[in-house]
């Protein structure tokens, strides 16, 4: 089946049935990590008042899983990919439960400690993350048929986006309505009901000729594999870069307090936003894939990204910075389906979670290392002069991108999957 023919059919993906559970999984986990985020973002600033503590969550959350994730990567390809998400499931719904209970006997735990423990519990959390997001990605490509990955990526995209609009939406407005136990307490709820759903999914028998491999010779085997390919590497370096300096969203309780003068439930709406904005353009593409010229529309949508974050920076009402952060997650998402497609395409079967390691390893740094150069640029620069720097560098990141890797802005995606992988 070409990717033009399944374009056809909006839809064609959603008929699937195993594709239907992986999706209620996932927009699950998505909502209570959204959630989750948001609440400890509020109460962390609200502990120290201080934006490098904001930064630190984000890289609290990375090493760990940075540092564990090529060996989830070999995992990933070596052992039963459906028990291995199904089991970090519950350890992140674990980890959600420590926060209840740290909460419960906070007056105990945070005048003595501060917001140590909750670095620490989001530490651990990090290493579950980087073992489900490989085994994620490499599930998604087994239960749907390859020429519909591109339909498949699509909605699992919009999917993640609905449920990151809704997780920090109720986690702002029932941390106003209550307090941060509670919250944390639906946290759980929903993460343990995704580990459930996950369970459902049909096992995931590993590839023959990676059973035997070492770890060593597995990693390395992958590595070349990712650097070789141009396409690949290409994308998910600039979508690094960009992002690390074009990050914003660690920064929104300071924002919120000290600039647009709101509440949690503001924050809630805030951090919803760029996912909103993800959303409807995400539902957009599935009838509009970005497939044609898909180099090019991935360094104009991520050019347009920076732009809208150096608008957020300027503005000083609400409802601006809303639609400049709206405007931002419609252009992201743009970059996220190209991306994602071009990983399923181009990627062997037996190198998927190995590749989608590397990947993982990509967007956490830009994400979580990028909140904390937020944290440390805003402690040092001013709130809103980092946001200004870091919108500003995207788009030299881009300009960089299309003079010196003149290969990635002549991918077109609308040939036959299978003449891609070289």
């Amino acid at each position: 089946m070409s990717i033009q023919s399944s374009n056809k059919d909006p839809y064609a993906s959603l008929r699937i049935k195993e594709f239907r559970i992986y999706l209620s999984a996932r927009i699950l986990t998505t909502i209570g990590l959204l959630m989750q985020s948001t609440i400890v973002a509020w109460q962390v600033y609200e502990i120290t008042n201080d934006k490098l503590a904001l930064g630190l969550i984000g890289l609290s959350e990375a090493i760990p899983f940075i540092l564990t994730t090529f060996y989830s990567g070999y995992a990933t390809d070596k052992f039963n990919r459906k028990k291995l998400l199904v089991a970090f499931t519950w350890i992140l719904a674990a980890c959600s439960f420590l926060l209840v209970l740290l909460n419960f006997y906070g007056n105990s735990f945070f005048p003595k400690y501060g917001v140590l423990p909750i670095y620490v519990i989001i530490a651990i959390s990090g290493i579950a993350r980087s073992f489900i997001a490989p085994t994620t990605q490499a599930i998604q490509a087994r239960i749907v048929p390859r020429g519909l990955y591109a339909n498949a990526s699509t909605w699992s995209s919009n999917i993640f986006q609905i449920g990151a609009v809704i997780g920090p939406l109720i986690g702002g407005v029932v941390l106003e309505l209550t307090n941060p136990t509670v919250s944390f307490s639906i946290v759980v709820i929903l993460i343990a009901t995704s580990a459930i759903l996950k369970s459902f999914i049909s096992d995931q028998p590993i590839a023959k000729e990676v059973k035997h491999e070492s770890f060593f010779k597995s990693l390395k085997e992958g590595l070349r594999f990712v650097f070789k390919s141009q396409p690949i590497v290409s994308s998910i370096s600039l979508d690094l870069f960009a992002v690390l300096f074009g990050g914003v969203v660690a920064l929104l309780p300071a924002f919120c307090k000290d600039v647009l003068g709101v509440g949690p439930t503001a924050l809630g709406l805030l951090r919803g936003s760029q996912f909103l904005g993800s959303a409807i353009m995400g539902f957009a593409l599935a009838y509009f894939p970005p497939l044609k010229n898909a180099g090019r529309n991935l360094l104009i949508s991520i050019a347009l990204f920076g732009v809208c974050i150096i608008g957020f920076a300027l503005s000083e009402v609400y409802w601006l910075s809303f639609l400049f952060l709206f405007l931002s997650g419609a252009f992201d998402n743009v970059s996220v389906i190209i991306r994602s497609t071009i990983l399923q395409l181009y990627t062997p079967d037996a190198m998927r979670g190995r590749v989608s390691s590397v990947n993982s390893l990509f967007i956490k740094s830009s994400n979580e290392i990028g909140d904390f150069e937020s944290g440390v640029a805003a402690k040092f620069l001013g709130l809103v002069p980092a946001v200004i720097f870091g919108g500003s560098m995207t788009l030299l990141v881009v300009g960089f991108t299309y003079w010196f890797a003149p290969s990635l802005r002549k991918i077109d995606l609308t040939k036959d999957p299978e003449q891609l992988i070289q």
